[in-house]
């Protein structure tokens, strides 16, 4: 018998995009199943990922993305949200361009992408560790000051880094460890100097 070919993520994202029905969380997870954790991170990260300052504005997807690295963390399969983070939507004008641009970059993705290290994918040790990084990258983002757009290089690292899970390229997920790497590094040292600064002048009023 002929074998079917692979059906491209992107492909399948495209699907769920343009099916009937509510475009929420919990659908998410009821279509992807296994793929639900890299996918969601990829959804609930791109957001604060991109180069404009949130505000604080994305907290409740950054929590929502730390309880999903927890699952991971302790072995979960199969996400898990509470119902009322389930009905979550994703609709809206602001929310479907940001879909289609992510769309767009997925596709981009997988036509320079290959099966790179695939055998380290799919595995409790490698699910255990994908939840650590995409524990930290979220963490960063979500300590990061407002307005400092801060959040963005670790958000974009643990984006890069689901991808390279989603498409089983050990590179890509390896660029996206670096990234949030960086982007944590980033957040500690002006975190620290902007902490140092507000010190400085409060002295300096005091005296």
């Amino acid at each position: 018998m002929e074998e079917l070919p692979h059906r491209r993520f992107s492909d399948e994202l495209s699907c769920w995009l343009n099916a009937e029905g509510e475009k929420t969380l919990g659908s998410i997870i009821s279509t992807f199943e296994q793929k639900s954790f890299a996918v969601l991170f990829v959804l609930l990260l791109g957001p604060p990922a991109l180069p404009l300052p949130t505000g604080g504005a994305t907290h409740v997807l950054e929590v929502i993305a730390m309880l999903l690295a927890l699952q991971l963390l302790v072995g979960h399969e199969k996400v898990w949200l509470p119902r009322r983070w389930c009905a979550v939507t994703l609709a809206g004008p602001r929310k479907e361009r940001f879909l289609e641009r992510l769309l767009r970059l997925i596709r981009w993705l997988e036509r320079r992408s290959r099966p790179r290290g695939r055998i380290v994918f799919g595995h409790r040790a490698s699910n255990v560790a994908f939840g650590v990084l995409a524990m930290i990258g979220t963490l960063g983002a979500f300590v990061a000051p407002p307005f400092s757009g801060l959040d963005t290089l670790p958000s974009l690292g643990v984006v890069l880094l689901s991808l390279g899970v989603l498409l089983e390229d050990a590179l890509i997920a390896a660029v996206g460890i670096v990234v949030t790497a960086a982007g944590i590094t980033l957040v500690v040292l002006l975190g620290r100097a902007a902490v140092k600064g507000v010190a400085e002048i409060a002295t300096t009023f005091q005296m």
